[in-house]
């Protein structure tokens, strides 16, 4: 079963050949109410590990113009959705972080800190405009979280150990909370919001290997309503992700890991467990106005049809860059106030239930050429839109 704890994949992963090419990161978001108006928001938080055996007192940047070179850094990336949507990046060279590789991780630097059930930081951005190898915009972000993981998704055997030593997939993925709750404060550009357990519908997972996938694909919730009965479904979530993985040299095209807590029932669609029957459709589009997704599964334990959209207005163009130092993702789509509707059906075919989901975490992409750094015009680094790929 998929809702299986397993905190050795959340250490880090980073030894071997992924050393000298190869990112680690740890990712939350949930949402928060402002302290004065009770108006929520959705916020995030990744703490981000690249190459380091090639690392020093400085962060090494991979995007600084005409200087190509693989990076090696921590990063934090701290930011919201919304009409002010934002992802600010701080940098801390390897010598100066402090990383406890054990089980639970830890990682430090400065004020900034993430272990499996805490986090506090803060970051500060001024004029990243004139310094694109940032990747992020002007703001300021800083958090004191208690985090608690509920439910997780647990891939299976495709990330255990020997799979990990092998380093055998590109790209790895862990949900030790695909529900979480925290509890805590955030304080975004100078206003206060407050984290409640109940109703901050948190998300926090892992990923880490050599290098990402296109396309990139990703959908979850657990603020789920009941269309059928109306009733707010406590004890249920949902999470997709994948999109073209790669076995070594091996890419399977169009492949998603998918699993549905519901209501204590577990759902599961993983291409990896073939002797389940596991058949995958999707299909993801840029509007002028929205991101649209529509997926189809079914395997022997039911199906599960899923429709969600996120208005771009509300989303960022979230910024990465490979451990080789090609940014080869220039127009993903992140964004943390996706809605839609989840068909849910037993192996029999009959409908379990039509469920409503909000506070989506969403994020679809594909490799995007950017265009060179003296063909881009003031609109080209602007903003929570990020790189400029011709197409804005």
């Amino acid at each position: 079963m998929f809702n299986k704890h397993d905190i050795d994949r959340d250490a880090c992963q980073l030894f071997g050949a992924q050393a000298s090419r190869g990112y680690d990161w740890w990712w939350h978001s949930f949402t928060a109410h402002d302290a004065q108006t009770g108006e929520a928001k959705p916020f995030f938080i990744e703490f981000f590990l690249c190459n380091p055996a090639l690392g020093g007192d400085e962060p090494v940047f991979g995007q600084i113009p005409g200087k190509p070179q693989k990076p090696s850094y921590l990063m934090v990336k701290a930011g919201a959705w919304g009409e002010d949507a934002a992802q600010l990046h701080r940098f801390w060279g390897w010598k100066r972080i402090k990383l406890d590789w054990g089980v639970p991780f830890s990682i430090e630097a400065d004020d900034c800190y993430l272990t499996e059930d805490r986090t506090h930081g803060h970051v500060k951005v001024t004029g990243a405009a004139d310094h694109p190898e940032w990747m992020c915009q002007d703001g300021e972000m800083s958090w004191d979280l208690k985090i608690r993981k509920i439910t997780a998704f647990n891939v299976g055997f495709g990330a255990d150990e020997v799979f990990r030593k092998a380093e055998a997939f590109e790209m790895f993925w862990h949900a030790e909370g695909m529900k979480s709750e925290f509890e805590g404060e955030v304080v975004w550009n100078g206003r206060r919001y407050i984290v409640r357990p109940e109703d901050c519908y948190g998300y926090a997972d892992k990923n880490w290997g050599k290098d990402f996938t296109s396309p990139w694909v990703w959908l979850s919730s657990n603020n789920l309503t009941s269309e059928i009965t109306g009733k707010k479904l406590t004890d249920s979530v949902f999470d997709i992700g994948g999109g073209r993985p790669k076995v070594g040299p091996l890419a399977l095209p169009r492949k998603l890991l998918s699993a549905f807590w519901y209501e204590g029932t577990p759902y599961e669609f993983n291409f990896s467990k073939a002797w389940t029957g596991v058949h995958t459709e999707f299909d993801c589009k840029e509007t002028d106005t929205q991101i649209v997704w529509h997926v189809e599964q079914r395997s022997l334990s039911g199906r599960m049809v899923t429709d969600i959209t996120c208005e771009k207005k509300d989303m960022l163009l979230v910024n990465y860059e490979a451990p080789d130092g090609a940014k080869r993702h220039n127009r993903l789509w992140n964004g943390g106030n996706g809605v839609g509707t989840i068909q849910l059906f037993d192996r029999k075919g009959n409908l379990v239930d039509r469920i409503h989901a909000e506070n989506i975490g969403c994020e679809y992409g594909e490799y995007c050429p950017l265009r060179p750094f003296a063909e881009l015009s003031e609109k080209g680094f602007s903003g929570r839109l990020g790189w400029a790929s011709g197409e804005q």
